[in-house]
């Protein structure tokens, strides 16, 4: 049974301004998630705890937002994607509210657990959102201002969270999401339709298999590092978690094909390639991302001595060239073959980083970094939009929230795994040049600058860290050219079929 109503989509009545409100929510979220990290300092100063604690501050959300995502977005289809992140979004601003207040490492941290299970709620509905109320033939335009929204986001946290730090104490990194959620809820309870539910089965094993599975997976990545990929307690190790983790995993994805009823992820979905190929394009993008801007604070910082907000403004290129781009590219999304998109990005994004790991060097010219910058921003435009449009434009309406629950999954675990493997990659490089692989060698990159001597064998090791992101994007330039034309750009009549095919429920509704 369905409740109503699908709001058409027609001259009279634009998705546009439904998007545009909930983009404000999707962009606090991603915000937060690389504003804590240049407020941990003085977080940990203020509230005089260690630097571990405070890193759980950062990782406690990421644990939170990643691991329900895949529930969140079925929680959508079957309560409705307005409801949905209008809770998710008065979870996320009420627990900011909640950070900010905060006298204690520990309160912080539960406050940050909150927050991430607010922004899970809300993320898949943004996409969800698009995927039901924009035709496919006009989506790539819609997925261009996520995709713009989630790259930005990115470089704005850092640069956010410098100024506020600064200016007024780290509390106003949480504070300032008060105001922002409530003109966003006010705005989204106006301007977002009531959209028809789908009256699923809740499939409670798969729910508990997979939010297992993803904690001890996502939190063995991101711990990793921190215990050398070791023993953490006792016969708790990090090898442990994360094999536990994926045979969890496994485990969900036997049963997810064996389930009577409904099941949480219907694995008929990635019968289409397209939406395939897009995971693992967008998992490429966000490893690679990720593992990037470990490296280049590091050097920043570290080599050069420029403090957080002005190693951030060094990727203010990318942003602007970024933003520029993507309504342009968004629009070549609904007539231009995928493909042919998305090789321009992967190409041009190998070049930028590669070009970009050349120039890591104390003696560099600061202008000259803006280059490689600007390139990457023309990548990211020719990627985001692209790959998210593409993967969803087949989602059958029923299932729009879980392919968007599994993008997303696929995206944050990504990016935990770049983190998790640059951090490895930059210690071993730092000991092969002849400094200090540990952690407080990575602390050591932020203050002043490096005398000469170390700056040098510290540059190298970052220049060599560029491999891992170049590598990334290789991989995704191979991986892209299996995408097929889509069905609104006149795809072969087989393939049409095969899409057809795909865009059937892959199990009977429930009774």
């Amino acid at each position: 049974m369905t409740q109503p109503t699908r709001a058409p989509v027609d001259a009279a009545t634009s998705p546009w301004p439904a998007l545009w409100a909930m983009v404000i929510g999707f962009f606090m979220i991603l915000v937060d998630n690389t504003i804590v990290s240049v407020a941990t300092p003085a977080i940990i100063e203020d509230l005089q705890t260690d630097y571990n604690s405070g890193i759980w501050v950062t990782s406690a959300y990421l644990l939170a937002y990643a691991v329900p995502l895949l529930v969140t977005g079925r929680l959508g289809d079957r309560f409705g994607p307005k409801r949905v992140y209008l809770v998710g979004l008065a979870i996320f601003t009420l627990a900011s509210l909640w950070c900010g207040l905060t006298d204690s490492i520990g309160g912080l941290i539960a406050a940050r657990v909150v927050q991430g299970v607010g922004a899970s709620l809300i993320t898949p509905q943004t996409m969800s959102v698009i995927t039901r109320t924009f035709p496919a033939a006009k989506r790539g335009s819609a997925m261009a201002l996520w995709g713009a929204t989630a790259g930005v986001a990115t470089l704005v946290g850092p640069i956010l969270g410098g100024v506020l730090v600064d200016a007024a104490g780290w509390e106003w990194i949480f504070f300032v999401n008060v105001p922002v959620g409530i003109v966003g809820f006010v705005l989204a309870m106006r301007l977002v339709p009531t959209l028809e539910t789908h009256a699923h089965s809740f499939d409670w094993l798969g729910v508990a298999l997979s939010a297992a599975g993803m904690f001890l997976l996502v939190c063995g990545i991101q711990e990793g590092e921190r215990y050398d990929w070791g023993t953490i307690a006792g016969p708790v190790s990090v090898p442990l978690l994360i094999g536990v983790g994926v045979l969890v995993l496994g485990l969900f994805v036997v049963w997810q094909s064996r389930v009577r009823t409904e099941p949480l992820v219907p694995l008929g979905l990635f019968r289409d390639r397209n939406f395939s190929v897009g995971n693992l394009g967008i998992a490429m993008v966000s490893l690679a991302i990720t593992a990037m801007s470990l490296p280049f604070m590091f050097y920043a910082q570290g080599a050069r001595g420029w403090s957080p907000t002005e190693a951030a403004l060094f990727m203010a290129p990318m942003a602007v060239v970024l933003l520029a781009l993507s309504p342009v590219v968004g629009k070549l999304s609904d007539r231009v073959h995928p493909r042919i998109l998305t090789l321009v990005g992967f190409g041009t994004a190998a070049v930028a980083m590669r070009w970009l790991g050349s120039l890591v060097d104390p003696t560099t010219p600061g202008w000259q970094l803006l280059l490689p910058m600007a390139l990457f921003g023309v990548s990211n435009a020719f990627l985001w939009a692209p790959l998210s449009a593409t993967a969803t434009r087949n989602l059958p309406l029923a299932s729009a929230g879980a392919g968007a629950g599994v993008y997303n999954t696929t995206r944050q675990v990504a990016a935990a795994l770049g983190s998790a493997a640059v951090a490895a990659l930059i210690g071993a490089r730092l000991s092969a040049n002849g400094l200090d692989g540990d952690a407080a060698a990575f602390q050591s990159a932020g203050g002043a600058a490096m005398p000469a001597q170390v700056a040098d064998a510290f540059s190298r090791a970052m220049s060599e860290a560029f491999w891992l992101p170049t590598i990334a994007f290789v991989v995704g330039l191979v991986v892209v050219l299996f995408f097929e034309r889509p069905r609104h750009q006149g795809a072969p009549p087989a393939t049409a079929a095969s899409a057809r095919a795909t865009a059937e429920p892959a199990t009977p509704p429930a009774a």
